[in-house]
């Protein structure tokens, strides 16, 4: 995980097979560098068939209200109800829009009528699961979805689409052509996707949480199975590179600390006193990510951020201002918003300490010394334990060369395995950290084996079997019917 706070230091954007994490929440800080294999390659719907609504940044994932599939009739006639969840319908049209956005997405869907039929079951199947989920999470009175988080998301992904077009005309045209007549009708659309998205996550966020839901070891057959079904669309592994690293941070001086403490002091006082937290961190904040929000850091789950910072928002109610809590980064003025069973949504204010010229060189100097043991044949790990910060990233495995941030990919250039390459520097907020790297290995370019993704494999589809469970005990509990 990368941190929120510091910036856009290791932007590692996800390939086509090996995706990489980028600035995240802040459980690292900016020297963090993470990799998460092939996970999104994977189909690790929480429907098992499914997505949960994501719609994509162009028009071409937003399905047509009056999309035609092979093998329909296109001869006029009124919606028909295909299947029936609780008291709830399930259209003829909803499949129609699903079939057309696989397809848009470049699924091969079959073209005989045998494969037709059985296409279409799979997907009201699906359709039925989807609505299942959005049932029972409306049935728990513990899982709130607002209009307000669902307004944000909906205005972002607007934002987003309508950037597509370079004229208001052109983009209402592409938007008619996928059926929808005006802006505003195809903002109902979004909102409603993106809630009954909401409703889904937050329902599986929470049975996790809850234990409900434990991964379900799947046999080696199944893997083996699962990873045949999804290889025609993993494509190549790029050339990759794997690294550890001992990042050595300036830190401030118990002077300069004592400072920011007080000032943090100041401003919890304030806020206590009535102020309003939103424009306080706009004015106070030091953190680059969410000062303009004013501190919003909205949704996070536990293990995302800090353990100093989770300790304390974790526990506090709505509205409380916390004290000043400091944390690698500084110190951190917190106030909750809202609270799920599973995660908070919360604001702060942070407050990084001043690092002076000395101590800026004392830990350039430490981490020469550093390097230097190491090329003299100190253990890396043992010079990892007494100096590496613990908020950073230990080592990084299997990142796509191509995506090496900056800093990286010009020091390491085509340094082999084994090399330690020169100490360097890297942004995090207001000041930098040093860098001393090791690489210890690269693999070429090359088709994706079994072995490479087996541990992701055994991982997605034991959470995939879980959901499959769950979902076969609601269709028990719940009337379903099928109409042919």
């Amino acid at each position: 995980m990368t941190n929120r706070w510091i910036g856009t230091a290791l932007a590692l954007a996800a390939s086509a097979v090996w995706a990489a994490g980028g600035p995240g929440l802040a459980a690292q800080d900016s020297s963090s560098v993470t990799t998460d294999s092939v996970s999104n390659n994977f189909d690790s719907t929480a429907t098992a068939g499914r997505s949960a609504v994501n719609p994509g940044d162009t028009l071409s994932a937003v399905p047509p209200k009056t999309a035609v599939s092979p093998g329909t009739d296109t001869t006029f006639m009124v919606d028909q109800v295909v299947a029936v969840v609780g008291n709830r319908p399930v259209l003829a049209s909803q499949v129609e829009e699903e079939i057309f956005s696989r397809e848009s997405q470049g699924t091969k869907l079959p073209t005989d009528p045998e494969g037709i039929k059985a296409a279409r079951q799979q997907i009201v199947s699906a359709i039925i699961d989807e609505e299942l989920l959005v049932q029972q999470a409306q049935r728990d009175t513990s899982i709130k979805v607002t209009d307000e988080e669902i307004a944000s998301g909906v205005e972002e992904q607007v934002r987003k689409v309508r950037g597509n077009f370079t004229s208001e005309v052109d983009y209402r045209a592409e938007l008619q052509k996928a059926g929808f007549q005006t802006p505003e009708e195809y903002r109902r659309w979004l909102s409603e996707q993106q809630r009954r998205a909401a409703f889904q996550n937050r329902l599986i966020e929470k049975l996790r949480a809850d234990g409900k839901l434990k991964a379900v070891a799947p046999t080696e057959k199944e893997m083996r199975q699962f990873f045949d079904e999804q290889k025609a669309s993993l494509g190549k592994r790029p050339a990759t590179l794997s690294f550890r690293q001992i990042v050595i941070t300036p830190t401030p001086s118990a002077e300069a600390k004592a400072r920011t403490k007080a000032r943090a002091d100041s401003i919890v006082s304030e806020l206590r006193r009535g102020a309003d937290f939103a424009t306080a961190a706009r004015r106070f904040s030091q953190d680059p990510g969410s000062k303009e929000q004013g501190g919003s850091l909205n949704w996070f789950r536990r293990g995302v951020m800090v353990p100093e910072f989770e300790r304390v928002a974790f526990g506090m109610k709505p509205g409380v201002i916390s004290d000043a809590v400091e944390s690698p980064f500084g110190f951190h003025i917190i106030q909750v918003e809202r609270v799920q069973p599973a995660e908070v949504q919360a604001r702060h204010i942070l407050l990084v300490p001043d690092i002076d010229s000395v101590h800026v060189e004392r830990a350039r100097t430490t981490a020469e010394t550093v390097r230097k043991a190491l090329a003299a044949g100190a253990p890396f790990d043992s010079l990892q334990r007494l100096y590496h910060d613990p908020s950073a990233e230990r080592e990084a495995k299997d990142v796509p060369v191509t995506k090496l941030p900056e800093n990286y990919a010009k020091v390491i250039g085509t340094a082999d395995s084994g090399t330690v390459v020169p100490v360097f520097t890297i942004p995090a907020g207001a000041r930098e950290q040093f860098v001393v790297l090791q690489v210890i290995g690269r693999r070429p370019e090359g088709d994706i084996r079994y072995e490479d993704v087996r541990d992701r494999i055994r991982e997605q589809l034991g959470q995939q079997l879980a959901i499959r469970r769950y979902l076969d005990r609601l269709r028990k509990a719940t009337y379903v019917e099928i109409r042919t």
